[in-house]
């Protein structure tokens, strides 16, 4: 991933990506919003006791900074699951959004938004279909192998070959900072049963889990070759990132979108 500034933001873009010029996509820093502590300062996230019209407002920003329409957002209200919907068109202002934590389209007049928070943003985008996707990846989500069904869910709506998938693995909380419970530890090595052992890690007496590599696993196993991880821990770097584990749960969200640009 490499940093890009636009229009008073900071940006990360994917290196696996700079090939495609028909493709949009973008994971937003923090700054350059207009939203005060604890939200400081791009917060893209409702429901976080931030003001509605700050929100917008940022939300337009970090469009306008990528190009793309904000009447053009398609988005989701994101429960932890392993849902992923194709979206047909944008949602309507005021239109309350699906639940869901993934999206994929082929439209180009959409554009796929997510937020998060520590959560793993997983990028997808198939160039030969020309099919895009993203995905909001909780530790649920991660074992319900989300990723593997957004695969599937492009196979069948837009014929999309595996190994034509490219894919990207956003910042999030790295393994060095998620530590989890027997419970947890449990379900990992039941939804990972010859590959737990290299995503369960141990420091002390604490256990902890890698998200990225278990989303990168179940990409793999899909049938997926190519997959950029960007292994930047959002707990580890609150100046540049929302964390809710960092920030003790009183913090914002940043933004991702990914979108297919008109030819």
């Amino acid at each position: 991933m490499t940093f890009h500034a636009s229009q008073g933001l900071r940006l990360y873009h994917f290196e696996v990506f700079s090939p495609y010029a028909g493709l949009a996509h973008a994971v937003f820093c923090r700054q350059g919003g207009v939203s005060p502590q604890p939200w400081e300062s791009l917060n893209v996230g409702g429901g976080v006791g931030d003001q509605v019209a700050r929100v917008v407002e940022n939300r337009q920003r970090a469009f306008r900074a990528t190009g793309r329409p904000p009447g053009s957002i398609a988005d989701v209200w994101q429960v932890h699951s392993a849902e992923v919907l194709v979206m047909g068109a944008p949602r309507a202002a005021g239109e309350r959004p699906p639940q869901a934590d993934g999206m994929v389209t082929d439209n180009p007049q959409l554009t796929l938004f997510m937020r998060f928070a520590d959560c793993v943003p997983v990028l997808l985008f198939d160039p030969r279909r020309h099919a895009v996707g993203i995905l909001h990846a909780g530790w649920k989500g991660t074992l319900a192998r989300i990723a593997a069904r957004a695969v599937t869910c492009m196979q069948d709506a837009f014929g999309t070959r595996p190994a034509d998938l490219v894919a990207a693995i956003g910042p999030s909380i790295g393994p060095d900072h998620y530590p989890v419970g027997p419970e947890l530890v449990e379900e990992t090595r039941r939804a990972f049963p010859h590959e737990h052992a290299a995503l369960l890690t141990h420091r002390g007496e604490e256990t902890c889990l890698d998200l990225w590599q278990a989303n990168a696993l179940a990409l793999r196993q899909a049938g997926v070759r190519t997959i950029e991880i960007a292994g930047l821990c959002t707990a580890c770097n609150t100046k540049d990132w929302f964390s809710h584990r960092g920030e003790h749960g009183q913090t914002g969200r940043f933004g991702a979108l990914i979108a297919l640009r008109e030819e």
